[in-house]
């Protein structure tokens, strides 16, 4: 949902120094709930998690056609490209009543039981999702239950929605006036969320769903709703649009990773050191259930494009750090040609095309599809611990080990625009054999022990897992 971004955790509204003495108390209460979430292990998502690529689809910029039909015929492709997720941003019919541009917000839902026609049909929904399978791919849909557009079926029962004092249905947030806020109070509307949710599952045998704004539907709702799920449909994947451990202990399988996001940005435009990057993984993973899963992400629907805050090559080293991290990688439709074309708001209302042709912009697709493929090829990618490397450029350069049983991966990153020189110190004596990767237009020269990295350079290195590692300076078990 356009503005998330920018709401924070329950967490981080404690610790607002304006509350004095109360904000003491309650961020050392905080402090002690976010403790005790760290000690206890999170909801076991399915095993295919941990090696999954999601790759994220606006329908009505994807193709030429804008519909569901046009994602169908280029589903081969995705799977060519690695993914193993497809999600499809709102599909529903949208609201006409204040609606925020020409083509309206497919997050201001008019009616969820059908599909905009603009997109096709409930048979076309269920050709993409049976070709999907076909391929072995799997399709969640975009969920939206914090609100619904203001002509929305729902609306001949105002008893669904939140009212102010005066009785009046109210907006979700201040800034979405576009929307109408659903009441998680009412035991009806909690029905009839998950009555949409089954529906799906049983007329197109989705895989599951992303949540839009998850964090603002009270948690007891989704717990709720997922052992109202799990009675049918156990393998059943959550995505959460929130960072908030409690939602990994029970009801989501996967959240979105923002601490990391925000981190990425403040080291790629506000000239933070790449230290940053590592403090904000530590702290993630002091924070949230053992074995909780993150969607990584560098672009999304909701943000300016990777290309466009970051330039082609800072764009192309963010996303290698999205790929080489323990989180679920995200691709959002284009990113693989370096698409700039924008659809965060205002250009969310509007119907923009992705320029698929890749004229005057490097390879980017058979990059990423290599750099997938030695992810999925590699098991201390997916399941190896994280263990940060220090080097002799720690304010621009991030260099770390994925730490397998029967492999070590190194990974470093050059997170500045000029070309370094950097010595990784990884306390072992058995060399690391570089692993070279079609199209790797950035590639360092040399080995971890003199390692000349352009600007947004990288490199990747592979050896045996020695019998005794570099000295763990953190890790994720």
């Amino acid at each position: 949902m356009v503005g998330f971004a920018a709401y924070g955790r329950w967490q981080a509204w404690l610790r607002r120094p304006p509350l004095g003495w109360l904000g003491g108390i309650l961020s050392k209460w905080a402090d002690s709930a976010e403790e005790s979430f760290s000690k206890i292990p999170a909801r076991p998502g399915p095993d295919w998690l941990a090696a999954a690529v999601v790759y994220e689809v606006f329908p009505r910029a994807f193709s030429k056609e804008g519909n569901l039909a046009g994602v169908t015929q280029r589903l081969a492709e995705l799977k060519h490209l690695g993914a193993d997720v497809i999600w499809l941003m709102p599909i529903h019919p949208t609201g006409e009543k204040d609606k925020p541009g020409p083509e309206g917000s497919p997050y201001a839902v008019r009616d969820y039981y059908n599909i905009d026609p603009r997109l096709g049909s409930k048979k076309d929904l269920i050709e993409l999702v049976e070709t999907a399978h076909g391929l072995g791919l799997k399709v969640i849909l975009d969920l939206v239950p914090n609100h619904t557009a203001w002509d929305a079926v729902w609306m001949k029962d105002f008893d669904l929605y939140r009212k102010n004092s005066q009785g009046e249905v109210m907006y979700p947030q201040p800034a979405w006036k576009d929307v109408a806020a659903l009441d998680y109070a009412q035991p009806k509307t909690r029905q009839a969320m998950i009555g949409v949710m089954r529906y799906w599952l049983h007329e197109a045998k989705v895989d599951g769903f992303r949540c839009d704004a998850a964090c603002f539907v009270p948690l007891d709702f989704w717990e709720e709703a997922r052992a109202a799920l799990d009675s049918d449909h156990p393998s059943v994947l959550l995505l959460a649009e929130a960072d908030d451990p409690p939602y990994l202990t029970k009801a989501f399988d996967l959240d979105y990773d923002w601490p990391l996001y925000h981190s990425l940005n403040r080291v790629m435009l506000e000239g933070k050191p790449v230290t940053d990057l590592r403090k904000t993984w530590e702290a993630s993973r002091a924070t949230f259930p053992q074995g909780s899963r993150h969607l990584s992400f560098s672009d999304n629907h909701d943000q300016v494009r990777a290309v466009a805050r970051y330039g082609m090559d800072g764009a192309i080293a963010a996303q290698v750090l999205m790929f080489t991290l323990d989180g679920v990688p995200l691709v959002y439709n284009g990113m693989e040609v370096g698409d700039a074309t924008e659809s965060t708001a205002p250009a969310l209302f509007e119907n923009k095309k992705i320029e698929w042709k890749e004229v005057g912009r490097p390879p980017i697709r058979d990059l990423y599809r290599s750099l997938i493929a030695f992810r999925k090829q590699n098991k201390a990618m997916t399941s190896g611990e994280v263990v940060w490397l220090e080097n002799s450029r720690n304010r621009e350069v991030v260099s770390f080990v994925r730490k397998g049983e029967e492999q070590e991966i190194l990974v470093v990153i050059n997170f500045s625009s000029r070309p370094l020189e950097v010595v990784v110190r990884t306390g072992e004596k058995d060399a690391f054999g570089v692993v070279e990767f079609s199209d790797h237009l950035r590639k360092g020269l040399g080995t971890p022990a003199r390692l000349q990295l352009p600007g947004f350079g990288w490199s990747i290195f592979k050896r045996k897992t020695a019998t005794k590692g570099p000295e763990k300076q953190d890790s994720r078990a």
